[in-house]
């Protein structure tokens, strides 16, 4: 069986091994693959493995043995889902594979943004301490998470784990999501309406999938809701937030400041209006892509084509 892997270096650079898989097939990784070549790499194929590769209706249409695509992520959007069922391919993803480095990546922007560790250290090394005349020194507000409202976007496996260190850090938390009637309270958070929960928190985290409904969900006027001292984290999906209303928003001082872990088009262009905003921390999409969860993915994507394989498919989506 011909087992091809269109975008194979973001999930293994070279320091994981393909071995479960290849025990399943023949594997052939390609460490990235254009959008003209996919039809010709894929040729052949029963099993397709991609991460960020489009997989148009037109390219599922031009693969007549492909039976089977195997996403290398949680999120779907990469793939026609519709012309998979339309043409017999069943289709699986990977839920919950990076939810550890993913909460952590929540909180390691969200202190940066308060604690301002890495503009500290460069100033250090820049010689700001040694010139001062005092045993410490710091530059800008350094506040404190106790006491601040977390509000979550979205509750699923990486909202409940955020809340929870949210909590443990002292802080309030409020949620809202689909599943969850405002009003309501589970585990010590409180669910509210998106808007009441954006003019009330003082730290709001995205983690809502990228939906034709969720697409700019984050427009000038929901921003306009938040506090001037709140800070709006975003590790989900860079489609959920209207770039340049967020990066006006940070000009004007109507938002304190974003930390962000995602953007809409990836790698970003030059002209991103994020990549110049005030207080603004980006990170190059990397909260999913610890070693651990790596490996948790590739494992995750075995078993499940070895499910699909066996006829007890786990973890489909199409």
């Amino acid at each position: 069986m011909k087992i091809v892997i269109l975008d194979a270096h973001t999930t293994n650079p070279g320091d994981l091994d393909w071995g479960p898989l290849a025990a399943l097939g023949n594997v052939i990784p390609h460490d990235r693959t254009p959008a003209a070549e996919v039809v010709q790499r894929a040729a052949g194929a029963e099993v397709l493995l991609t991460n960020k590769t489009v997989l148009t209706a037109e390219t599922i249409a031009a693969l007549p043995n492909l039976r089977y695509v195997g996403l290398l992520s949680t999120g779907t959007n990469v793939i026609d889902l519709v012309a998979a069922a339309r043409h017999g391919v069943t289709v699986t993803n990977v839920p919950g594979y990076s939810t550890p480095g993913v909460a952590q990546s929540v909180f390691a922007l969200l202190l940066e943004l308060t604690n301002h560790t890495g503009h500290h250290s460069d100033e250090v090394h820049r010689g700001r301490w040694a010139a001062s005349p005092d045993f410490c020194w710091w530059d800008g507000d350094l506040i404190e998470l106790e006491g601040l409202t977390l509000g979550i976007v979205g509750y699923g496996a990486i909202g409940r784990r955020v809340a929870a260190i949210g909590q443990a850090f002292g802080m309030q938390v409020i949620a809202s999501t689909r599943s969850q009637q405002p009003g309501t309270d589970a585990d010590g958070v409180g669910f509210r309406s998106l808007d009441d929960l954006f003019a009330s928190a003082d730290v709001v985290s995205l983690h809502c999938p990228l939906t034709p409904d969720t697409e700019g969900l984050i427009n000038a006027q929901r921003l306009s809701l938040m506090k001037p001292s709140a800070y709006l984290i975003n590790t989900a999906r860079g489609g959920l937030v209207v770039e340049a209303d967020l990066a006006a928003a940070l000009a004007a001082g109507s938002v304190a400041g974003a930390g962000v872990d995602v953007l809409s088009t990836e790698p970003p262009a030059a002209s991103n209006p994020l990549l110049g905003a005030r207080n603004c921390v980006i990170t190059p999409h990397i909260a999913w892509a610890t070693r651990n969860a790596r490996g948790r993915l590739i494992n995750e994507v075995t078993a499940n084509l070895r499910g699909f394989l066996d006829g007890t498919p786990r973890n489909v989506v199409s």
